[in-house]
């Protein structure tokens, strides 16, 4: 397939079509949300995996078997899924990519916990683009030059980083979501596994906690990707690095990204959380 036929808009959002449909998204609306579902949500390349590794080792600690997981994300695969999901035994642990306004309705009315991970965005653009190169389902891109303008323009598949994160910004305080970031995960991962428990009320005792944090490091998990992750193993895990934007970015696509940041996140709770200055500047 060619990059223009590996991605397919729906109501405005860019999608892969070997793993999206439009079926499939319309079929999602009659998804039956849960209150004890488990569900993480992130803008691509911002720890997806990762988190659902540590959620499906804390539930696996809590009620001795593995959680209910759809195979994939949330809008991935047939429209049949979702009928196959409302038979599975609670507690399912979910992810996707959507943004909060394509969430079907049903998880706000069934007010079900969500696990929203962010990760700076120039680091979330670099692994983005090696992700994109090195994925057969995504379109790939000649240079870095030509995935930067895509991605600076929200012209990728799930569109556009800035958008994305500025939608939660208005819903963030509603109780039933807790925001996490990728860097406070890699600078101390005990004490954000601690939060995830007491956010689901998974009464994990400290030993339990040491064991889901050795077996959901980067280095644990990138070891086990060709078991989990098939031949894709090592283009799920590349590197997990905080400042890896620098090899990649130029002073000027530096400042255009500051620019973006500036205009939708700049001293917002979400914008503040990420910690701009600190990991976002050369």
């Amino acid at each position: 397939m060619t990059p223009e036929e590996l991605k397919f808009s729906y109501k405005g959002i860019l999608y892969p079509t070997v793993l999206c449909s439009k079926e499939t998204f319309q079929a999602m609306e009659k998804l039956e949300a849960r209150e004890d579902d488990v569900l993480i949500l992130t803008y691509p390349k911002c720890g997806t995996n990762w988190t659902l590794q540590i959620l499906q080792e804390m539930l696996l600690a809590m009620h001795n078997k593995e959680p209910s997981m759809d195979k994939g994300m949330l809008e991935f695969g047939n429209p049949e899924k979702y009928e196959y999901l409302n038979q599975e035994p609670s507690p399912r642990l979910l992810a996707s990519h959507i943004s909060y306004e394509n969430i079907p309705n049903t998880f706000f009315e069934k007010k079900t916990k969500m696990l929203l991970i962010l990760r700076n965005p120039k680091d979330t653009a670099v692994s983005y683009y090696h992700f994109s190169n090195k994925n057969p389902v995504l379109p790939t891109y000649e240079s870095w030059d030509l995935f930067f303008k895509d991605y600076i323009t929200g012209n990728v598949i799930y569109g556009s980083y800035f958008d994305y994160t500025v939608q939660w910004e208005k819903h963030i305080d509603n109780g039933n979501i807790l925001v996490l970031t990728f860097e406070e995960m890699k600078m101390d991962l005990p004490k954000e596994l601690k939060k995830i428990c007491d956010f689901y009320g998974l009464a994990l005792t400290d030993e339990q906690i040491e064991l889901v944090q050795e077996k959901t490091t980067f280095s644990s998990m990138k070891e086990k990707s060709s078991n989990t992750h098939g031949d894709l193993g090592n283009v799920f895990f590349r590197k997990g690095e905080i400042g890896d934007w620098k090899s990649l970015f130029t002073e000027e696509q530096s400042k255009e990204v500051d620019a973006q940041f500036e205009k939708y996140l700049a001293g917002t709770k979400l914008g503040n959380m990420i910690n701009y200055k600190k990991y976002c500047t050369f």
